[in-house]
């Protein structure tokens, strides 16, 4: 199976236009277009009988302690977490792409809401769901895109893995409220081929 896209590329820069957060000169970041980016495939595997699309990065700080802190940088060396940006699940098995700025056309504070995507699909939550769980004006489930946004102190370039799955199943099973790992442990066993576009993202000038 193939995944290509128009926007994200491999090992490249995902646009400013795909991201939840840019670079800003004064505040150091500010909030960004936030566009679901355009994707494709092909040569899907006989049998199949649905899709299912996470994308994640597994860059993400294990501990709070210098994330975004004036005078500091978070380390290289400190050990990372996956942070899910974007679940579908049962994906039609006849459906071969996803229009950009479908599931995400701008930034939707407390959330988009869940169920069925314009996109295709299922929307799970993403990871936003947790970060912004202590903000008064943004907490909410965030189900759906939300794009990079990696710490604008953070030593590392962030990658963004935006996985497809073909799977041997009409129906994952989920619904309500599933992030990430829920999915994953729902296809287990039921994945007839996947394939993946890797981009890349960094906030701090540093490394731009």
């Amino acid at each position: 199976m193939k995944l290509s896209s128009s926007q994200i590329q491999n090992n490249r820069p995902v646009p400013v236009a795909n991201a939840f957060g840019k670079h800003d000169a004064n505040s150091h970041v500010a909030l960004a277009d936030i566009q679901n980016p355009d994707l494709s495939w092909d040569k899907v595997p006989e049998g199949t009988r649905s899709f299912v699309l996470i994308c994640h990065d597994p860059d993400v700080p294990s501990r709070p302690d210098d994330v975004n802190q004036e005078g500091r940088e978070v380390p290289a060396d400190l050990p990372r977490i996956d942070f899910y940006h974007w679940i579908l699940v049962d994906i039609p098995a006849d459906q071969r792409q996803i229009a950009a700025a479908t599931d995400a056309d701008g930034i939707t504070a407390k959330g988009k809401p869940g169920g069925i995507s314009p996109a295709g699909g299922i929307r799970g939550i993403n990871s936003y769901t947790d970060w912004f769980a202590g903000d008064t004006d943004m907490a909410g489930d965030y189900y759906g895109y939300d794009g990079p946004c990696p710490p604008w102190n953070d030593s590392i370039v962030h990658h963004y893995h935006f996985t497809l799955y073909a799977l041997d199943i009409e129906s994952c099973g989920l619904s309500g409220r599933f992030g990430g790992p829920e999915a994953l442990a729902a296809i287990d066993g039921h994945v007839l081929d996947s394939a993946s576009i890797t981009g890349t993202y960094v906030i701090n000038p540093r490394l731009a």
